[in-house]
């Protein structure tokens, strides 16, 4: 009775065994084998042997014990084959059903960042003013990775760029005459605009629009006329005369790349004008945390841009030489102020001082040489250096002033130029030519005088001179700019 139960349990515990050593074959065929002989062994050996004991406990014997034993090490590896193959299986499942949402977000994502109308893909490259005339500000696609408005593609891929900041108090007719200026530059056909806007503005963004407009116009009708006196006025064969490696240079950085047939691309390259790119950014988008707003009370925008550039020049680094920051209230861009920067390391920044008193005195309190912040141009590397020296400038002086609205943007400016050891790394050059002022230029009887190609800066100079009629009174005089302005 008491060996029949027995063999009926062993007979129970072999069938329950059984199922997971299907598994143990997978994964340790080799030691199992090795087990087998050995069990079988063992059982040959105990079977020829004599008995000397007659005991009716067989489980206190060493072969049971021995036996035991491996019947426990093989649930132990059955039980870790099967965990183990449940984990593959999960990540396998779940890899799998990952993949595909993966790449339609990805896709989805890639559609948002490039949206761009239907009818602005038909546009060819060469027909600027019909792709101008079907945008507005609701049709604006981004400028890059996903921020930004892009107001106009350029031609090709520049090597600078101009990055125009505006303060709370611009007006859209100060920011249409800088943008006017710009367009009738030299500066305009080698370098792209960017816009570093305080906040969001849809009457910004009509002023842009008009003026791309108007410049588009321009270039097209003094293409096509040839006049002799285009020099005094608006010189087109700035946009007109590349060089091998301008025409070489590809597209722009900014929006969504056009894929164009190359024979169409070849055949319109020796017609097509060359002229930047133009796009804005709002301070939200560079610095959305306000990352000064721990340090001030306000933080005016005068600072505020200081905290946008790191990032926006560092994403653009290797894509440009050259970069100017200029304010668009105080300053208007006439010619090319980058060419006195061009031949110079990348490394340099040029700088200008600001003008003195009213009446240009010089006192003892005024023998320390103010360095005016609102212009800044040089190599890429000195530039972006130079915008993170100020930032950091910004932070400290906050910290050890206990009236944080006290700081001022042109005093930090000034100690910083003058801080030798900060700037080791950025060629410093403070330029002794003062910037002129509109009211000087404005008196001129000559048509040339007022646009001459030597005054590639000048400033607005005082609010008593309305700088808009006597910039108008100018352009209004020749007859092409007459009839492309409306406000003439």
């Amino acid at each position: 009775m008491g060996m029949g139960l027995i063999t009926k349990s062993k007979s129970s515990n072999s069938s329950s065994e059984g199922w997971g050593m299907g598994f143990l074959l997978v994964f340790f065929p080799e030691e199992h084998h090795q087990n087998q002989e050995q069990e079988t062994t063992t059982t040959t050996a105990a079977a020829n042997k004599k008995p000397t004991n007659l005991n009716l406990f067989p489980n206190s014997s060493p072969l049971r014990r021995n036996n035991s034993n491996h019947h426990l090490l093989n649930k132990a590896q059955s039980t870790i084959s099967i965990c183990l193959l449940l984990l593959f299986t999960t990540l396998l499942l779940f890899t799998l059903s990952t993949l595909p949402s993966s790449a339609a977000t990805t896709a989805a994502a890639r559609r948002h960042l490039y949206r761009i109308p239907r009818r602005h893909l038909s546009s060819r490259p060469d027909e600027p003013s019909s792709l101008l005339s079907s945008s507005s500000d609701s049709n604006l696609s981004h400028a890059l990775q996903g921020m930004g408005n892009l107001y106009r593609r350029g031609s090709r891929a520049m090597s600078e760029l101009v990055v125009a900041h505006a303060t709370e108090s611009l007006t859209p007719n100060e920011l249409k005459l800088f943008l006017r200026l710009f367009h009738r530059s030299t500066l305009a056909s080698r370098s792209d605009l960017l816009l570093l806007f305080p906040s969001k503005m849809g009457s910004f963004d009509n002023t842009i629009l008009g003026e791309n407009e108007s410049f588009f116009k321009l270039l097209t009708q003094y293409k096509s006329s040839n006049n002799s006196h285009s020099s005094a006025s608006f010189d087109v064969t700035h946009f007109m005369k590349l060089s091998k490696k301008e025409r070489e240079s590809g597209e722009p950085i900014w929006g969504r790349r056009i894929r164009s047939n190359s024979s169409e691309k070849d055949a319109t390259e020796s017609t097509r004008p060359s002229y930047g790119s133009v796009l804005g950014f709002d301070v939200e988008e560079l610095d959305p945390e306000n990352s000064l707003s721990g340090f001030l009370d306000h933080v005016p925008m005068s600072l505020r841009r200081w905290a946008c550039y790191p990032m926006l020049l560092g994403r653009v680094r290797r894509n440009f030489k050259h970069v100017m920051l200029v304010d668009v209230k105080e300053y208007l861009l006439l010619g090319d102020p980058l060419g006195r920067v061009r031949s110079q390391s990348p490394e340099s920044v040029l700088l200008t001082q600001s003008i003195p008193g009213k009446h240009g005195r010089r006192t003892q309190s005024t023998r320390q040489k103010t360095v005016n912040p609102g212009i800044v141009m040089g190599g890429s590397r000195g530039v972006r250096r130079l915008s993170n020296a100020m930032l950091t400038d910004i932070v400290r002086a906050s910290m050890q002033h206990r009236k944080k609205n006290s700081i001022t943007e042109s005093g930090l400016f000034t100690q910083l130029v003058g801080n030798e050891f900060v700037l080791k790394n950025v060629n410093v050059v403070v330029s002794t030519e003062s910037v002129p002022d509109l009211s000087s230029l404005s008196g001129s009887n000559s048509k040339s005088g007022f646009l001459a190609r030597n005054n590639a800066l000048i400033r607005r100079g005082n609010g008593n001179l309305d700088a808009n009629s006597v910039v108008m009174k100018h352009i209004c005089s020749f007859p092409i700019d007459s009839t492309v302005y409306s406000d003439c």
